[in-house]
């Protein structure tokens, strides 16, 4: 279900949506929440395992997580993925970074697995 809207969404009414029922993650994509797929047990098996293995290399140099938000911007506009699993350096992250925010700036690495039936592009 996408979370419709009258007038398309801007960066900071997303960002300050209040969490609905259930368990969805929602991404921002051209002005609108689109609710991204629950994973099921091969895919959260797999993030699992890329989030150890990036983990083991890392080495402590920045901060391995799964569904971090990203605020970015895609065609001109904002644009809020929730890749399945982020890395970002410490290096990267501004001084005076919230830890309960999106990530403020392009990850190092990002991995999104495609399940059967989800598109690539939005």
């Amino acid at each position: 279900m996408i979370l419709q809207s009258k007038n398309q969404l801007t960066l900071q009414e997303f960002l300050h949506l209040h969490p609905r029922e259930g368990d969805t993650t929602y991404e921002l994509v051209d002005g609108q929440a689109i609710p991204k797929m629950s994973p099921k047990f091969f895919h959260a098996k797999l993030t699992y395992v890329f989030l150890e293995l990036i983990e083991q290399w890392n080495k402590e140099q920045g901060i391995v997580c799964p569904e971090w938000s990203v605020v970015l911007q895609r065609r001109g506009r904002d644009w809020v993925p929730t890749p399945d699993v982020v890395y970002i350096s410490y290096e990267r992250l501004p001084a005076n970074w919230n830890e309960d925010e999106a990530c403020p700036v392009p990850p190092d690495l990002v991995i999104e697995i495609i399940s059967p039936g989800q598109t690539l592009i939005r």
